[in-house]
């Protein structure tokens, strides 16, 4: 069974978590990681009539049967995840890697008082930079010193390559985005580790050849929390006519929106390498396509898609389509190259608003 891993392609909130969680329920992974910082990024899940917002646990949450792991390089706030265990009830299907880092009181605090991240990188404050320096300075506490933690501790990176030698499906989701990436994004209007997934690979103790499968997902209209660039901005009235007002699940700031950047797609897909794409809120192109499961799609929505197809020179695999975790138009079956689609799908076209 494949190592999957999945990340997004511009500057978060790509619905990787929605992506995930259909994920979870379509492959049935026995081990779901979450790689990347921490806290400061929130997932979202509708699934069942039911809303989830998860800061640190993985999408996966939503499936029973599968086993919920941080790795190693996810920053930990022993509060937030405690009370995500509790308020989800899955503390018997947790696991926090012994060698995570701590995201301290001080290390918040810090963060709050630097001008620099809280006023020109407009920073979610989260603690994020002070708890990876103390992590740098090798003075930071690790999962392993907080008492609260000893009854999930466990080594993930054994657990996940114990899974995958036996067969079984690793599921890797990652946090934050390619464009927010402090090696490749737009620094210093960054997150404070990289975001690709290579290093989502590494957060959860997988080697490269333990991937099978790379996700990456995009946005029909990609968004940003706060400063840095963000090339083919809109405006806001603009955006609201079109029916995209969205706020950040942490910060509670509202997002900037943009057009499909191409440029960077195909930089995106560049260093991620994905075997497959994943292309979010095609509802906001046409909302007469909200909810779709089916490859027929309206004709604007399919135009849409044709474009993006040719622009990026390969297929769409899947189509988010609406909110919940079975609103996609899954693309993936046929014939196919090294676990890709080998040539983009033929769409049935049916009228539709234009």
């Amino acid at each position: 069974m494949p190592g999957t891993i999945v990340v997004g392609g511009q500057w978060g909130d790509e619905a990787k978590g929605k992506i995930c969680s259909y994920l979870a329920m379509r492959d049935n992974p026995t081990v779901s990681v979450r790689a990347g910082l921490g806290p400061g990024a929130g997932h979202t899940v509708i699934h069942e009539g039911r809303t989830l917002r998860m800061r640190q646990l993985p999408s996966a949450v939503i499936n029973p049967k599968t086993r919920l792991l941080l790795g190693a390089g996810v920053l930990v706030r022993p509060e937030v995840l405690l009370r995500e265990i509790q308020e989800l009830g899955v503390g018997d299907r947790v696991g926090i890697d012994f060698r995570a880092s701590i995201i301290e009181p001080e290390h918040v605090e810090a963060e709050s008082r630097d001008q620099n991240l809280t006023e020109r990188v407009r920073s979610t404050g989260s603690g994020h930079g002070p708890a990876l320096a103390a992590r740098a300075m090798r003075s930071g506490l690790r999962a392993e010193d907080i008492p609260e933690l000893a009854p999930y501790l466990t080594d993930v990176a054994a657990e996940a390559n114990e899974a995958l030698d036996r067969d079984q499906h690793v599921l890797v989701e990652g946090t934050n985005g390619y464009g927010l990436s402090v090696l490749f994004g737009s620094y210093p209007y960054t997150v404070g580790k990289d975001s690709t997934a290579s290093t989502a690979a590494a957060d959860a103790g997988l080697g490269p050849l333990a991937i099978d499968e790379v996700v990456l997902a995009f946005r029909t209209y990609p968004i940003r929390v706060g400063a840095g660039p963000l090339p083919t901005e809109i405006p806001q009235a603009r955006a609201e006519k079109l029916g995209i007002v969205e706020y950040g699940t942490v910060t509670g700031r509202r997002r900037r929106v943009g057009t499909f950047d191409l440029d960077k797609a195909r930089e995106s897909i560049r260093v991620n390498r994905p075997s497959r794409i994943a292309l979010t809120f095609l509802d906001y192109i046409d909302p007469s396509c909200r909810g779709l499961r089916e490859d027929t799609l309206p004709e604007a929505a399919a135009a849409f898609v044709a474009r993006i197809e040719e622009g990026l020179g390969r297929p769409v695999d899947l189509i988010g389509t609406g909110p919940d975790t079975t609103d996609i138009i899954d693309c993936t079956g046929g014939p196919t190259l090294h676990g890709r689609a080998t040539a983009p799908a033929a769409r049935t076209v049916v009228d539709g608003p234009r």
